[in-house]
């Protein structure tokens, strides 16, 4: 049996789930370069959830032919979306833009929308969701709200709306980990807002008419012990995988 073989298993290949990347100025042993990177927190949540991982750094072109391969995609947090995306002007408290990085996604996920490709949105992805889908963001949250210290998640309990997929996955309310400086404004069209934390921050979006569409404000990543969203969004891959194969 090759390894091929071996990662396949008794239940088929592993679903591919692309996750987006970002390009940054960084260093390892002698080097100091501009790198494309991700955190491994993403990977490791992926492989542990059953699915194997592709990461997807800003490139000119070939979503579609990405996709074609992809049974998920994963929109990672982290930058600021720049808020021309949303017809508004720049805070002076919104960070340094990435435009290669906002187009990239967006092309990524409109495909993906377009094609019924399980998608799930961590942070800035799920506000890419809402922005790219004519929603607006708030650009600051109140200080200390759900940004603290740097590099710090804040431990709060969000609560979920009864019916929604979400609530069906954690129940009526979970403890998550936050870090974010914006947040929802105005939803996008086709969005439900299926968690809000004691502020009344919406935590969670829903896109219905689709078969997996899923954002979340917090970061599920770093925590190990409660894989229920990758869970989820790779049995919605296995599912797109073996829908795919059937149309062949």
């Amino acid at each position: 049996m090759n390894r091929d073989q071996r990662d396949q298993g008794d239940h088929g290949r592993r679903p591919l789930i692309g996750i987006t990347s970002y390009q940054d100025d960084t260093a390892w042993s002698v080097w100091h370069q501009r790198a494309s990177l991700v955190p491994q927190t993403y990977v490791d949540a992926v492989v542990r959830a059953g699915g194997t991982p592709v990461l997807l750094p800003p490139q000119p072109g070939g979503t579609e032919h990405l996709l074609d391969a992809l049974d998920g995609l994963l929109l990672a947090g982290g930058q600021d979306i720049d808020p021309a995306r949303y017809a508004a002007d720049a805070d002076p408290r919104t960070g340094p833009l990435h435009p290669a990085r906002d187009d990239w996604e967006s092309r990524l996920l409109h495909s993906a929308l377009t094609r019924d490709l399980p998608v799930l949105g961590v942070c800035r992805g799920m506000q890419l969701l809402n922005v790219e889908l004519g929603g607006t963001l708030r650009q600051h949250l109140p200080d200390g709200s759900h940004q603290k210290v740097p590099a710090q998640f804040v431990r709060q309990r969000v609560e979920t709306v009864a019916g929604s997929r979400l609530a069906a996955l954690l129940g009526p309310d979970a403890e998550v980990s936050c870090y974010h400086h914006q947040a929802v404004e105005r939803l996008g069209a086709g969005l439900r807002a299926t968690a809000h934390s004691a502020d009344g921050t919406v935590e969670a979006l829903e896109l219905t008419g689709r078969t997996f569409a899923l954002g979340v404000q917090w970061h599920p990543e770093t925590d190990p012990d409660d894989p229920r969203l990758f869970h989820a969004l790779i049995t919605a891959g296995q599912h797109a995988a073996t829908h795919r194969e059937n149309r062949r």
